[in-house]
């Protein structure tokens, strides 16, 4: 385990060890979308990571899927961020926002100006989601104009720009868990018959050039992006061509030289070695549910530069110190993820405070 300890450079950036904080779901944003009062304190204290990879935080009043959480796109945003990534990098921290276009898993009670989600096509997910009125279905989105994809490629682009405006150190394309990137490509959600649908190469089309956009905008070195291959969520169904559609993407983006992959490993090994081989920049690994004796595993063989964790993060605010000693972990309480106070968002013990209660 003792590689993970080790500073690691990323891009530009020379991080303090090689584990990562995951982007999880809060819900503690105010009702406008910036952070909420006590967002600096919650990953000001989990700044002893080598990176933090903030929440999900939508690009535009479109992109936003669930009830409070966060947005790069205004002025108040950013003045909320500013807080948070001084906390950070007060503690020698480094930050990445997330951004993160939720399509189709949206509903519109949810959203600023209440209208209809949108994605590849006009294909509901089949799923219902949490609104202010309680569990309701995600009713059909609006599929988007062919305009309207490039209008959202550049709304992914101001975004960027307005996360370096807050300080952030980057920003992380979210490219995973059956939002709009991801739903491009699956032909479960894009039946397009524009240049964004059909082809392996037309539907990894619009991931490709959110990641040139940002990085034309914002540098490469700042610009990075997470997927999760083989994820059948939310009536995602990549189908038999999935794993070449990756091969295909990775090598693309890896021309980009942007600054990380940030890959949520499903199981399939044969593909992940194939990515690692494809993609030349450094490789963050994230395995659900991968067990405290296996942490390190994967950066002492090679196979990923570093890793990533949520649930023990969010529940240990000094995770790495912690994993150094030996000290027991704290469990994190599922029924204060999302919404809510203090309670299980900024009030997890840290070991000193642990020893002396």
């Amino acid at each position: 385990m003792n590689h993970v300890f080790l500073p690691v450079r990323m891009g530009h950036h020379t991080l303090q060890n090689r584990l990562v904080m995951a982007p999880m779901t809060r819900s503690r944003a105010e009702l406008d979308g910036t952070p909420g009062p006590l967002a600096a304190r919650y990953y000001g204290q989990r700044a002893g990571l080598g990176l933090i990879v903030t929440e999900g935080t939508q690009p535009s009043d479109d992109g936003q899927g669930y009830l409070t959480t966060p947005g790069i796109y205004t002025d108040a945003h950013v003045a909320g961020w500013q807080k948070i990534t001084a906390a950070v990098h007060a503690k020698g921290g480094r930050l990445f926002i997330q951004l993160m276009h939720a399509g189709r898993m949206s509903h519109p009670d949810n959203t600023p100006h209440h209208r209809q989600g949108v994605a590849p096509s006009a294909i509901a997910p089949n799923t219902p989601m949490f609104t202010m009125k309680g569990m309701q279905d995600i009713p059909v989105p609006r599929a988007l104009s062919t305009d309207e994809v490039r209008q959202t490629i550049a709304d992914f682009r101001h975004a960027a720009r307005r996360a370096i405006d807050a300080g952030a150190d980057g920003v992380e394309i979210h490219g995973a868990n059956a939002y709009l990137v991801q739903q491009f490509f699956a032909p479960s959600a894009n039946t397009r018959t524009d240049e964004y649908g059909g082809s392996i190469e037309n539907r990894a089309r619009f991931a490709i050039e959110v990641a040139k956009a940002i990085a034309e905008e914002i540098g490469p070195h700042r610009t990075a992006i997470r997927l999760s291959p083989g994820t059948a969520m939310w009536g995602i169904d990549e189908g038999a061509e999935g794993p070449d559609l990756y091969r295909y993407l990775v090598a693309e983006l890896d021309k980009l030289g942007l600054a990380y992959l940030h890959l949520m490993h499903l199981g399939n090994e044969a593909l992940l070695a194939d990515l690692r081989k494809l993609w030349k920049q450094t490789l963050i690994l994230n395995r659900p549910g991968r067990p405290r004796e296996q942490i390190g595993n994967d950066v002492a063989s090679g196979l990923a530069d570093l890793e990533a964790y949520g649930q023990m993060v969010l529940a240990n605010p000094d995770f790495v110190e912690r994993l150094k000693t030996g000290a027991p972990l704290n469990d994190a309480d599922p029924r204060t993820y999302f919404g809510g106070d203090a309670q299980g968002y900024v009030d997890y013990p840290a070991l000193d405070e642990a020893i002396s209660a």
